[in-house]
């Protein structure tokens, strides 16, 4: 099969495209012939290098296809079946192994390419607003890095989930039409403009009731002289790549909350949260309530190209690979 490995940790020009042997699976596992899968920030983070990783290895976190065979204790699935998944060693591949806790099967009115681009930015986006921040009716969101694929669809799913307000923040100019196209009340470009300033004015001077922040460093403490009391910062990536320093005081007496999460560690620890998310989260996508805002697909190979746009933050909602034909 035809997968790309990632030879060397650096940039776009170790990934290689290159014929591989289909993975064999265990007796709780199933293979899937691979239709599409997506591109995340994580992978481009995956590439640059994590302590302990082994070459060459496929990246990628989700994928969308057909069940081609499975383990013999498995008895949820068949072959033939259309499903997404969370691969076990990869996505960017013809075929992949995923346990049968992080496969979930798709109605025929869901089409492969919103079933690639949907898992790891829908299940994520869901629990950050649903059980992590549990929001409340008539509330208010701010949502950092709105142009991208979690950004546009944690504006939708925020609207979905009856919130008052929803405020983006953006890099550049060119984003702020991607995030007000998902639904976002107010977009602010933070090259521009201080955005914690401009959300208390937008929110006379209350503050945020949820912020979703998957930068870190600085917007991470910036985002502290704008959240509510009561209000709940959900810190869920380091994008920036700086750590953001908190005073415990700016607390306490506030009665405001920092919240961790890592949709990676619950994979891992506890799969069995993102069967209930995908029943909740899948009937969104069959009825068009959540629309996958996709900005761009690219071929399997070429998948360096891919992780150019993404990792130079040209991308505006999620990169698709194309895998193999339906």
């Amino acid at each position: 099969m035809k997968a790309i490995l990632v030879t060397e940790f650096g940039g776009p020009e170790f990934l290689k495209y290159e014929d591989v042997a289909i993975p064999e699976i265990k007796e709780d596992e199933v293979l899937i012939k691979v239709v599409k899968t997506s591109v995340n920030f994580a992978d481009i983070k995956s590439r640059y290098g994590k302590k302990g990783a082994k070459f060459p290895f496929i990246p990628g976190l989700d994928a969308a296809g057909y069940i081609e065979r499975t383990g013999e204790n498995v008895r949820v699935f068949k072959v033939g079946q259309r499903v997404m998944a969370f691969p076990k060693d990869g996505s960017y591949a013809e075929y992949v192994v995923a346990s049968e806790k992080l496969v979930f099967p798709i109605p025929d009115e869901l089409d492969f390419q919103t079933a690639a681009a949907a898992p790891i930015v829908s299940f994520l986006s869901h629990r950050l607003l649903k059980d992590v921040a549990r929001i409340q009716e008539g509330e208010t969101v701010l949502v950092h890095a709105a142009a991208g694929g979690v950004g546009t669809t944690a504006i939708q799913l925020a609207k979905i989930m009856c919130a008052g307000k929803v405020i983006g923040t953006v890099g550049s100019i060119d984003k702020m039409k991607t995030a007000i196209e998902s639904g976002a009340d107010h977009v602010i470009c933070y090259q521009d403009e201080d955005f914690a300033g401009r959300v208390n004015e937008l929110t006379d001077g209350y503050g945020v009731d949820i912020i979703l922040d998957s930068v870190s460093g600085s917007v991470t403490e910036n985002s502290l002289k704008c959240l509510a009391p009561y209000g709940r910062l959900v810190h869920f990536g380091n994008s920036s790549g700086y750590n953001g320093n908190v005073k415990t005081t700016d607390v306490h007496a506030s009665c405001r909350s920092l919240l961790g999460f890592s949709l990676g560690t619950t994979r891992k620890l506890r799969p069995h949260l993102l069967k209930e998310t995908a029943e909740q989260v899948i009937p969104y996508l069959v009825n068009k309530e959540l629309m996958i805002k996709i900005g761009h697909e690219f071929d399997l190979s070429e998948t360096a190209e891919a992780h150019q746009l993404i990792e130079n933050r040209l991308n505006k909602g999620k990169i698709i690979l194309n895998v193999q034909s339906q």
